[in-house]
């Protein structure tokens, strides 16, 4: 069967999809200077995040507006890599260098869908609306569910604290609010019964 020839577009295309493709393979920063093994990359993450969105049951938010901004939300490190806190690149410089970079990102789509990944990633920078606000507080809540796991995985109950501690006071949906209070009472409990055994 004859294979029809690349339209003008699939060139590009190819380009963005390689690009993206990039998240694969750029760990998260936290996870790596804390010397996690096998640390996940920031499409995990995103992946996961993206899920966390399908299944929200909150009526009054546009789920679908969720789902594309969990994806779109970290897009730029495909370019720009994870800037985290740690590397103390203030938060105007960050932004300046993934702006560039989703401007570099979307250059290679049609206009239609430039504008529109392009905006998604602009609302969830500026939290202008209920979506990307939920949005951020599952980037946080699916970032202390992978550090339990971490913890876990390396059999180190409490090990990854810091995580915790940095998104104290930052939840407030009702449905991630329980799901945190339900991960901090897992947790709390391998806390405690670690403390516990006898060396």
């Amino acid at each position: 069967m004859a294979s029809a020839p690349p339209g003008p577009g699939a060139r590009p295309l190819l380009q963005f999809l390689r690009l993206v493709g990039q998240l694969k393979r750029v760990p998260r920063t936290g996870w790596v200077y804390r010397n996690v093994k096998n640390p996940e990359s920031v499409s995990d993450h995103m992946y996961r995040m993206a899920v966390m969105a399908m299944i929200t049951k909150d009526n009054h938010l546009n789920k679908d507006r969720c789902v594309r901004l969990a994806l779109v939300h970290d897009m730029a490190e495909c370019i720009v890599g994870d800037i985290a806190p740690a590397d103390n690149i203030p938060k105007e410089e960050k932004h300046r260098r993934e702006e560039e970079a989703m401007k570099q990102i979307t250059q290679l789509l049609p206009e239609d869908l430039r504008k529109e990944l392009y905006e998604l990633w602009e609302e969830y920078e500026t939290q202008s609306s209920a979506e990307a606000r939920f949005v951020k507080q599952l980037d946080q809540c699916e970032m202390i569910l992978q550090a339990s796991e971490y913890e876990d995985l390396e059999n180190r109950p409490g090990w990854l604290q810091e995580f915790y501690d940095s998104t104290a006071g930052k939840f407030s949906h009702p449905e991630i609010v329980q799901l945190v209070s339900e991960l901090e009472t897992e947790r709390n409990a391998n806390v405690d019964e670690s403390a516990n055994k006898p060396l």
